[in-house]
This record gives C-alpha cells, structure tokens and sequence, in this order.
C-alpha cells in the first residue's frame, strides 16, 4: 500500500486540518498541497511539478468554485483521481460534478467513512475504486 498523494482544496482550515489528520490516520494519504480558493489551486495545477494522485475538492470556495476547479484539473492525466467532498450533494450537483470529470462525490454530512474507504482502496491499487458515484 503507498500513499495517496493528495491536494485538497477546502476553504474552512478547521475542515481542512480535520479532514488530513483523519485521511492521513486513516486511509494512506500524503497531502502534498492546499488551497482554499478556485485561483490558487488552478494555479497549482497549471504550475505544479509535483505528481498526485488525488484531488478533493469542495463546491464552494472563499472565492471562485469547485467546479471552475474540476474544469481547469481537465488537463491532470486520466490516473489523477477527482474527488468532491461537499455539503451540496445533491443529485443535481453530482451530475455537474461527474460531467466536469470528477470520478466520486461524496456528502460532507455523512460520507467521511466512505471516502475514507475509497482512499484505501485507491492506496491498495483497487482498480474500481473510482468507478461509481455515490447515489443520490
């Protein structure tokens, strides 16, 4: 098992601070990176040498959006994984998602425990860890 290289794009440091405490105990994940606005993870994106193998990004953003996001991670290769952990995960809000190219979404509320597996089973190799979004 190696660890997810991740970059997280959350705009609430409490959020954030928790959510890599709790994926880097729980689920083999190295965050590598931050942002906490649509600027500055776009521009990490287009100027970062740095490989990952993850993305998990909110919908709302201190400024900008976690969909101009997804739109810009457009240019990562296939194998970059794009995560969206969001509070508005409504089936409406996963289609937009998934058709911007994010493989998974996933509720803030009550879908931790499932991402926290989908980023073990990433870890583990598992080739159909990203294949379904969760239902709506």
């Amino acid at each position: 098992m190696h660890p997810l290289k991740t970059y997280i794009v959350e705009d609430s440091p409490v959020i954030r601070d928790s959510l890599i405490a709790t994926l880097e105990e729980l689920a083999s994940v190295k965050v590598v990176g931050t942002a906490e606005d649509e600027v500055g993870a776009v521009q990490w994106l287009l100027q970062s040498q740095q490989p990952v193998d993850l993305m998990i990004i909110d919908i709302f953003l201190r400024s900008g959006s976690g969909l101009g996001v997804l739109r810009a991670a457009s240019v990562l290769p296939p194998s970059v994984k794009r995560v969206v952990l969001s509070n508005y995960a409504t089936s409406d809000m996963q289609r937009k998602c998934l058709a911007l190219g994010a493989d998974r979404v996933f509720d803030k509320s009550h879908d931790i425990d499932a991402l926290i597996d989908y980023c073990s089973q990433l870890s583990r190799g598992a080739a159909d860890a990203g294949a379904h979004a969760t239902p709506g």
